[in-house]
């Protein structure tokens, strides 16, 4: 079975006032997106990792298949919630697909693409980390086998896993992607101005008034 763990603690400071994961894209929040395409993939367990504006997250995801974690820490960067994350995973667990809430475009054929390529490479490989790549470039999510649970647990870095993934080079599968669906997240108020721009081909059409209304609200 593969748990989905997906980070939604952070503080989104360079966002300004307002919580991007909260940010309306196409009449829901963007958080919302991602949590949908995950809900409807081949997992077998979700898990949302909260934090900063908890109850308010909770609220928006009340209604999908799946279970929160709260990290106390969250304050203290990303990888403190993929930590509490990792070890709420069910015992059944063999994969941990750790997943950005900020990346409103990967959908559910993205996502069982990694899926199925991580059970074609499993049957060889005792220790496993799949990667999405575009064009040369890594993205997200990255799923990790569970042998790689004590190196999450006791990796230092407050960016992520990087420096796990980058120490088990020998380990890793990149799969090819067909767009940059999973390069795209949300840090600032000029990324959200960019999504708008995408959205019109990618998820129908984020309103203009919903741009101006986070504008106004960051100013």
């Amino acid at each position: 079975m593969i748990s989905a763990v997906i980070l939604a603690a952070g503080e989104s400071r360079r966002m300004g006032k307002q919580n991007k994961l909260l940010l309306p894209v196409g009449g829901e929040a963007l958080l919302v997106k991602l949590v949908k395409s995950v809900c409807a993939s081949d997992v077998g367990q979700v898990l949302v990792v909260i934090g900063h504006e908890a109850e308010k997250i909770r609220r928006e995801l009340n209604n999908f298949p799946l279970s929160f974690v709260y990290n106390p820490n969250f304050s203290e960067g990303m990888t403190t919630s993929i930590k509490s994350g990792v070890k709420e995973v069910s015992p059944d667990c063999d994969g941990f697909l750790i997943c950005l809430a900020d990346m409103p475009f990967i959908n559910t054929p993205e996502i069982n693409k990694l899926i199925h390529a991580y059970v074609q490479n499993r049957i060889k490989e005792k220790r496993l980390i799949v990667v999405p790549v575009f064009q040369g470039h890594r993205g997200n999510p990255v799923l990790f086998s569970s042998e790689f649970r004590n190196d999450i647990l006791e990796h230092k870095k407050e960016s992520g896993c990087k420096g796990v993934i980058m120490n088990n080079s020998e380990s890793v599968k990149e799969i090819e992607m067909d767009d940059d669906n999973m390069l795209l997240d949300v840090d600032n108020l000029d990324d959200y101005q960019r999504l708008n721009k995408k959205s019109c081909d990618r998820i129908k059409i984020l309103k203009h008034s919903e741009i101006d209304t986070v504008m106004k609200i960051n100013s």
